[in-house]
């Protein structure tokens, strides 16, 4: 047996310049960072020649072609894993409320089943073979930000460029802007799951109208560098944080609702410096950033929603522990 922990991420600012449909035309970026919420994947042989898969349901089948489960379906014909083998996934937060739940159980699946089969990747080609995956084999109407942050870990500025390569750029930051990054950070649970895709789909659709938007977006995550680095001015970085909200929201797509908009603009008139609606919108988690003097204020004016704490994992995907026995052979068959 063999368990991989994976970061989920949040991001800051860029998203929607990570679809296909934005950086084929011009370079695309992101602003994002891991936490110490993670998806665990552990694999292990199986005595009997069929596939069990645990997730919220659990898949006894003859073979692949038969699990429901796409994701854990595809990466194993990707990596040539087809019997005699049990998977089970847990997860930190649940799917489909903005933190790459999805991107970080294939990131770490693929980790956990190339390990399993011998071979080690590095945290480029996971995140290659997660977007291969995800968006070329299944079609979802994803963008590439949240693979490469799964995999790489950290706190990064991502480029996607037009001609398809992505580049990885850790933020060079102090360990007191970290610390007060955290420390400042409130991360508030809404309460609605939603399927991103729709949302997404729409977005990429909508892409070519809203390219002058999506563009000062990606600008965006390029100058919240500066306060995150030498500079340390967090003041600022909340200031572009609620910039970004502006921007997100004049796309429309559903991205937010009333319930949201009132938590916002009650957090803000509470001391919040600014803030976002983690992944694509619709749901899942409100990130709002405050001197922690205004904390209790925020809490108590959004009437004390449940919220997760949270520390920056500066590690991508990896292997976190290894049984003593581990008996596959390259085919997928038991030894």
């Amino acid at each position: 047996m063999l368990i991989t922990q994976t970061p989920n991420r949040v991001s800051f600012a860029g998203g929607g310049t990570d679809l296909k449909a934005f950086y084929e035309n011009e370079f695309g970026a992101v602003l994002s960072v891991t936490i110490n919420h993670h998806m665990y994947v552990t694999v292990s042989p199986r005595f009997d020649e069929t596939v069990r898969v645990s997730y919220t349901k659990t898949e006894i089948t003859d073979g692949i072609e038969a699990i429901e489960h796409d994701l854990v379906r595809e990466a194993l014909r990707l990596t040539g894993l087809s019997r005699h083998i049990e998977i089970t996934t847990v997860g930190d937060v649940p799917g489909g409320t903005g933190m790459g739940s999805s991107s970080s159980l294939t990131a770490g699946l693929l980790q956990a089943l190339y390990a399993f089969r011998g071979d080690i990747m590095t945290a480029e080609r996971i995140a290659e073979d997660a977007c291969r995956i995800e968006i070329d084999i299944l079609g979802h109407p994803i963008g590439k930000q949240d693979q490469y942050a799964a995999a790489f870990g950290g706190l990064n500025y991502i480029r996607f460029n037009p001609t398809g390569t992505v580049d990885v750029e850790p933020i060079p930051s102090r360990p007191e802007i970290l610390q007060r990054l955290e420390a400042e950070t409130l991360i508030f649970y809404t309460q609605i799951q939603r399927a991103a895709n729709s949302i997404l789909k729409e977005q990429s659709e909508g892409t070519a109208g809203k390219m002058s938007i999506l563009r000062q977006m990606r600008d965006l995550a390029g100058e919240m560098r500066g306060p995150l680095t030498g500079a340390g001015d967090l003041e600022e970085f909340g200031r572009l944080l609620h910039e970004g909200w502006e921007l997100k929201r004049s796309l429309g797509f559903v991205i937010t609702n009333q319930g949201i908009d009132d938590w916002y603009h009650a957090a803000r008139k509470a001391g919040a410096l600014g803030g976002k609606l983690l992944g694509a919108g619709g749901g899942g988690f409100l990130m709002v950033f405050a001197p922690e003097d205004c904390h209790d204020s925020i809490r108590e004016a959004l009437g004390r929603p449940r919220e997760i704490t949270f520390k920056i994992d500066r590690r991508g995907s990896r292997i976190i522990f290894i049984s003593d026995h581990q008996s596959l052979v390259r085919d997928g068959g038991y030894s």
